[in-house]
């Protein structure tokens, strides 16, 4: 290759980089209380008319990644209660914090307003749910989107995972079993302790899956199972309690969900729900009521596949706008309540708060689309050691096994992008397997991870992730 043309060659290759390093501008900041200081969780941050956003994490910190196209656009920055934050994408400054003041709207002058609209928490919710077919999409869709998945017991985390996933929806009024499908992309991190004390999880896995299968006929000694049939217990164990498939296709998407069959937001929704108005709070100019959840009459459950999650009381909180009835927020938990399910809760996960559920909805075009979901749920491993053997144990070994009895598993997705586009949808169901094995590992992909966007980690998730990859790689050696 002669001179010259090395000079072209090295010059088509760095305007290629530069093309790269500026298709996108990267925004930092903090999003705190005017007048507290406290950093503001769960701030939405997203350039407006678009489906570009993130939002903050506990430290009220947020990472986003806005295409150059859309500079000129405004970023904003709002949480319920408070003002928003408004400011070109360009103009956009990391050097300084953004402030937050309260914003409060009347509740008597809402109530007291002539015209006919349902004025109690039940009546409002009840509305609510009976516009949700106007409220959410009409059209099939496809929504790219951000997982972490990440699993720990009361010391430590054992598990990470972060998946780059395209979910489908054929529209609200489509039943969600057969018309919604989740494909995992890409991997970014997968870190795996499981292994080491998971075998707890692996009488659960025989007892379920062989019939008449004896619990007292092994002792738990891990050089006695193979690793591929403990690596089958923990997948089965995950993908019945908290799945991608339970939480998208089940009881626990409650908007989504709501017109299905035995839905927590179905038809009988206050026999086991009640809902109380709290106050009127404003997001982005527009009112929007507080609604405090409580317990109906009945338990609520969610009706899992070998899994008793029957007897709860729900309790929490759903955000609705005042003009259109559309919900934006809802956050929700069950508690055990029955006596079985609270004797069940407390000997064996050590806690009453069963599942504990965040879902907040963007609107785009004139409907709610998903934004962002969190899922908690604690997650049994440990049946107990049955065997003849369990009586050799110390009480330190006991107490060892009492405190990784069961993990804290939390699921957090972040949607970053809609897609219309029929040609595009009609696409990606032919040429994706739609597999949602998040256990399937990928290689690394760093150009597609180069920019896309994804929830920030707050520092104490980053310095215990980091630890829990140090290990990682120490038992692997």
């Amino acid at each position: 290759m002669n001179t010259s043309k090395t000079n072209i060659f090295f010059g088509i290759l760095m305007l290629a980089f530069s093309f790269s390093g500026f298709a996108q501008q990267e925004l930092k900041g903090k999003v705190s209380d005017f007048l507290t200081f406290a950093p503001i969780e769960s701030a939405s941050v997203y350039v407006d008319k678009s489906t570009v956003g993130t939002i903050s994490n506990m430290d009220g910190k947020f990472s986003l990644r806005v295409p150059i196209a859309l500079v000129n656009d405004t970023l904003v920055i709002s949480s319920i209660g408070y003002k928003s934050f408004k400011v070109v994408v360009s103009d956009f400054d990391p050097a300084f914090d953004i402030f937050l003041e309260e914003d409060m709207a009347s509740l008597d002058e809402v109530l007291i307003i002539a015209e006919t609209r349902p004025k109690t928490g039940n009546d409002i919710v009840l509305r609510a749910i009976e516009d949700l077919a106007d409220n959410l999409p009409e059209q099939p869709y496809l929504q790219k989107g951000f997982l972490r998945h990440k699993e720990r017991n009361t010391k430590e985390y054992k598990w990470l995972i972060e998946s780059a996933i395209t979910l489908y929806d054929s529209s609200y009024a489509s039943g969600a079993k057969k018309n919604l499908k989740i494909n995992v992309d890409e991997t970014r991190k997968s870190y795996d302790l499981r292994e080491v004390d998971s075998l707890f999880a692996y009488y659960s896995y025989l007892k379920n899956t062989i019939p008449r299968f004896n619990t007292k006929s092994k002792a738990m000694r891990r050089d006695t199972i193979k690793t591929q049939t403990l690596v089958d217990a923990i997948r089965w164990n995950d993908t019945r309690t908290n799945g991608l498939d339970i939480l998208f296709r089940g009881r626990l998407n409650l908007i989504r969900n709501a017109a299905d069959k035995g839905a927590l937001f179905g038809e009988d929704v206050l026999s086991t729900h009640q809902f109380k108005l709290d106050t009127v709070q404003v997001i982005n100019d527009r009112k929007i009521y507080k609604i405090a959840i409580s317990k109906g009459l009945d338990f609520a459950g969610l009706k899992t596949d070998r899994v008793y999650n029957e007897g709860f009381e729900p309790n929490g909180w759903i955000y609705i706008y005042w003009d259109t009835f559309a919900i934006k927020k809802i956050e929700y938990n069950l508690v055990a309540a029955s006596d079985k399910q609270r004797a069940r809760s407390k000997s064996l996960l050590g806690t009453y708060e069963n599942h504990k559920l965040i879902i907040t909805y963007m609107e785009y075009q004139d409907k709610m689309y998903p934004n962002y979901m969190y899922y908690e749920s604690p997650k049994l491993l440990n049946l107990g050691d049955r065997s003849s053997e369990a009586w050799k144990k110390t009480k330190e070994q006991l107490a060892r096994e009492k405190e990784e009895q069961f993990y804290y598993a939390v699921q957090e997705i972040l949607f970053t992008e809609i897609i219309q586009d029929s040609e595009s949808i009609a696409d990606a169901l032919a040429t994706k397997e739609w597999s949602e094995d998040i256990f399937s590992p990928r290689p690394y992909n760093e150009d597609f991870w180069s920019d896309y966007n994804v929830l920030l980690e707050s520092e104490e998730e980053d310095q215990l992730i980091r630890d829990l990859s140090n290990r990682v790689s120490l038992f692997k050696e």
